[in-house]
């Protein structure tokens, strides 16, 4: 089948090579000419483990194409994916103008029957705003339909190939079955199509995000009671995960969840509510413990040192997660203009997330070469981001480097007994503070 995807983002570059994967022929759209010129070239301007040679290889097979002309892309295609951003405004609610342009757009080129398929997360009821944008503009019959994405960033390859379900919301037997077939290679191997109504579809998304986001919040508030009482949160995180109701998932505690995500999807539908005169308890508490979460390290690195007036801080990991270049809301950031009003120096070290982060915050702070270059002559080390390099560091050498032997540790990347051994002070989320 023929596919156009408009939007070359992170989710619409991974649907649009998982597609292509499946064997279908995809034509990816975007504005900024200079990223489809390099991604005609083979450049993938995201970072995803294991998409680079599922990308290639789709190329070379002649499955994945890149255009700026939407008329052209189609011209070709029955299917068309909007992969756009939704952005939050200020007041939470998701900016639909980049999906509705589009729609608008589709309505003055389509020339025979499209589908078209919300797979950006959208609040309830934009099925039937973009089809009244592009029912305003052509009498040529149209469905919308809705399917959200459920891919972790970090793991989207394996999930874009491997979903526990796929959920399709639409209200036609013709999209319907365009849709079935879409994902036939899936249904064959026994990965469920859940078909509903187009708002609970959209519903899903934002309910399944903020569910998790609350899940994590939760296991942070439980984290910090461990730490009044004198319990350890991962042998509590071991004895509730082994409760089939619960599971063993998101329920690492740390310091904040981030991301492209969880922060919009809670905002979104706390305003989608409040629209409706419903308030989202939950979800408000939920953001204003995450918001503070993000930062109670630095109240600790701050009462360890009385004054932070020319410290230097070694930071490992700027990305909001491991396995990612994404660093839109993370931890690091927050983290980084508060030591810095506080008259901190930090040298931050995260290979893949640099470039993102000096984009935002330029030169004011140091960015080093290597993990343990970051280290020299720092009075303590904070750790923001769980990047598998950081979990079997050389402590002797950490020691040899550091000024003082200080971990704050906002990812729990250490069993506490391989810090003590080492003399350091170690502190930690939710667990006993080793003092050296």
């Amino acid at each position: 089948m023929n596919i156009t995807i408009v939007g070359t983002g992170y989710v619409g570059l991974v649907t649009g090579t998982t597609l292509a994967e499946l064997g279908n022929s995809v034509y990816c759209v975007d504005i900024d000419e200079k990223k489809v010129e390099d991604m005609k070239q083979g450049i993938v301007p995201i970072y995803e483990p294991n998409l680079e040679e599922m990308f290639l290889r789709n190329i070379q097979a002649n499955r994945l194409f890149f255009t700026t002309n939407l008329k052209e892309a189609l011209d070709k295609s029955e299917v068309i994916y909007l992969a756009l951003p939704t952005p939050p405004g200020e007041d939470g609610s998701a900016d639909l103008s980049y999906v509705l342009k589009v729609a608008n757009d589709i309505g003055k080129m389509m020339t025979d029957y499209k589908v078209v398929v919300n797979k950006s997360t959208v609040p309830v009821g934009t099925a039937d705003k973009v089809g009244a944008v592009i029912k305003s503009k052509t009498d040529i019959p149209f469905d919308v339909v809705s399917n959200p994405e459920f891919l972790r960033e970090g793991f989207a390859v394996e999930d874009s190939m491997n979903p526990a379900r796929v959920v399709v919301g639409c209200s036609s037997e013709r999209a319907k079955n365009i849709m079935a077939q879409i994902y036939q290679p899936f249904t064959n191997t026994g990965i469920p199509i859940i078909f509903m109504d187009e708002k609970s579809s959209e519903l899903t998304k934002y309910a399944a995000n903020s569910f998790l986001a609350v899940k994590i919040t939760f296991m942070n508030e439980i984290a910090n009671y461990c730490e009044l009482v004198g319990a350890d949160v991962d042998k509590v995180r071991l004895g509730m995960g082994s409760d089939d109701r619960i599971g063993h998932r998101f329920l690492f505690p740390g310091i904040g969840y981030g991301g492209s995500c969880f922060p919009k999807d809670v905002k979104a539908l706390i305003k989608s509510g409040k629209d409706e005169n419903f308030n989202f308890k939950i979800l408000e508490s939920t953001e204003a413990v995450n918001n503070a979460q993000k930062v109670i390290l630095t109240s600790d690195i701050e009462k360890y040192f009385n004054d932070l007036s020319g410290k230097k801080i070694a930071l490992w990991g700027l990305a909001f997660k491991a396995n990612t270049d994404d660093i839109r809301e993370a931890s690091s950031l927050d983290n980084i203009k508060i030591l810095l009003d506080k008259g901190a120096k930090i040298i931050a070290y995260d290979k893949i997330a640099e470039s993102n982060v000096r984009k935002v915050i330029g030169d004011k702070i140091e960015y080093a070469t290597d993990m343990y270059s970051a280290l020299e002559d720092a009075d303590c080390l904070l750790i923001a981001t769980e990047w598998p390099e950081f979990k079997n560091p050389n402590f002797e050498l950490m020691a040899s480097k550091m000024k003082n032997k200080i971990i704050f540790d906002g990812r729990n990347m250490f069993p506490l007994e391989v810090p003590e051994q080492h003399g350091f002070f170690y502190k930690s989320i939710g667990r006993k503070t080793v003092k050296n």
